[in-house]
């Protein structure tokens, strides 16, 4: 099978393709990547290293699509991550639609070009702010939980968000490109005649993550604390209470090679994936769990609140396990382990990220 990863040398297509050449026997491997991203030169040496090609080039850019081989499979992971993408000074609201939307209609046309199947990483913040913002919340230790004693709107239930849920306005910038996406990548299956999965992620969690904020909080939260960075609780009184799910890059890979394997020709093509429930955590609680491992490092209170910030997030994938049996194997215990020995490992990763010395 041959498998083509746009945004390869980010954490989610890198690991993506490193699972697919360990165990998906036969499989040849290649994506593309634009190399922006401060470390994405260190896994481009990586990923060469292991056979898998990487081409250097610009989804944004038709002309960089159009003489990449033939393949059977596009897995869309190049995008501009951030909620705040658009908004917040780094880059611009154009910028932000020609990564996310424009891009993945360069891929499809790839797609439909070769007549290969097409799977897009979609987000979790693709659902509607303002009910999000308004869900009852009680306290549970130094972590928001879901009081699901009082009435939950469609598509909520303690097992999380489900796809149900309104995708009205606002979902910010970065969640309407997303969303648009979706779109456009179903449309482009029906009409033109090839597979499209839609997987809306959760956050994604790993040794080896860019240590960025906007490209994964238990990975930044780990080396930051270990490192002695700085460190707020934002909003919500300070305290940090607010709640993520996470899951392994490598969970994601085995439903996305069932996904491959399905030969059904209809059916539901939208699924939410991540940890659920009993992968979820606060920052109160990641924080008291660096404490134990690192020494005392206390984040500053910051009551301040911004437009975008949601107190619980934890995606409910019932509709994924339902339909192919898959759930996450790989507990959160263990994946804090494994960012935090990669944390040890590589003290400098943060500054590699940030694109500078320290």
């Amino acid at each position: 099978m041959r498998i083509f990863i746009a945004g390869i040398c980010g954490f989610a297509g890198g690991s993506l393709a490193r699972w697919f050449q360990s165990a998906m026997e036969g499989a040849q491997i290649s994506g593309i990547d634009n190399l922006s991203r401060p470390g994405s030169e260190t896994n481009r040496g990586s990923l060469s290293a292991q056979g898998i090609r990487v081409f250097h080039g610009d989804v944004r850019a038709p002309s960089d699509l159009e003489a990449l081989p033939a393949v059977d499979w596009i897995v869309d992971a190049a995008a501009n991550p951030s909620v705040l993408a658009g908004v917040d000074g780094q880059s611009s609201s154009r910028q932000l639609i020609e990564h996310n939307l424009c891009g993945t209609l360069n891929l499809l046309e790839y797609a439909k070009r070769h007549h290969s199947g097409f799977i897009l990483l979609s987000s979790s913040r693709i659902y509607s702010i303002p009910p999000l913002r308004a869900l009852p919340m009680r306290m549970d230790g130094n972590a928001f939980a879901l009081d699901a004693a009082k009435p939950l709107p469609a598509g909520i239930s303690s097992e999380g968000i489900a796809e149900g849920f309104s995708v009205a306005a606002p979902v910010s910038l970065y969640g309407s490109t997303k969303l648009a996406s979706e779109a456009v990548a179903l449309e482009y299956g029906y009409a033109f005649d090839f597979p499209v999965w839609v997987n809306r992620c959760g956050v994604l969690a790993g040794a080896g993550q860019f240590g960025l904020i906007a490209q994964g909080i238990f990975s930044y939260w780990m080396h930051a604390h270990l490192a002695r960075y700085p460190l707020r609780y934002i909003g919500f009184g300070g305290r940090g209470f607010q709640v993520r799910d996470a899951f392994h890059p490598d969970d994601l890979a085995r439903l996305l090679q069932l996904q491959m394997s399905d030969g059904a020709a209809s059916g539901e093509r939208l699924f939410n994936v991540g940890g659920g429930p009993e992968n979820s955590m606060s920052l109160a609680q990641l924080t008291a769990d660096c404490d134990a491992r690192f020494g005392p490092h206390a984040p500053t209170p910051d009551s301040s609140e911004r437009p975008f910030d949601l107190p619980w997030i934890v995606m409910d994938s019932t509709r994924a396990r339902n339909r192919f049996g898959w759930r996450v194997e790989r507990p959160l215990a263990t994946i804090l382990d494994e960012i935090a020995d990669h944390a040890r490992a590589h003290p400098e990763w943060l500054a590699l990220c940030e694109g500078k010395r320290r």
